[in-house]
């Protein structure tokens, strides 16, 4: 049994992009997250289950039936916080990166002053 766990990140994503898009196939939103279609299905499926969306039958431009999925007043709540938590998650990478960059460049400005101070001794 495999079980999938739907991150704040997923999450997140999901429900920004449905509430700038709610017409969005899932095959679309599969494509647009880079996730499988199956996995998008789940999603949709638990974000549904507690109340952060709903989804509505419409007529689409080719006469079938499709889904139109709504944020609820509770979705729009938890997007706002999933949104300062996924904040606050990226600014602390952010910051960790800064942190890792410039050790890079300190090791890299020590590592070619060593090769230049080795070709120095080696011309004399």
């Amino acid at each position: 049994m495999i079980i999938i766990v739907l991150t704040d990140e997923y999450r997140y994503k999901i429900l920004k992009i449905l509430e700038a898009n709610p017409e969005i196939s899932q095959r679309d939103l599969a494509r647009e997250l880079e996730i499988s279609l199956g996995r998008v299905n789940f999603c949709l499926k638990a974000l549904i289950d507690v109340g952060l969306l709903k989804a509505t039958n419409f007529r689409n431009s080719q006469n079938k039936l499709a889904y139109m999925y709504l944020l609820t007043p509770k979705g729009i709540e938890e997007k706002s916080v999933i949104t300062a938590r996924f904040l606050k998650l990226k600014l602390q990478e952010y910051a960790n990166l800064q942190v890792e960059i410039e050790e890079l460049r300190k090791d890299a400005n020590q590592t070619s002053n060593m090769k230049f101070h080795h070709m120095e001794i080696n011309q004399r």
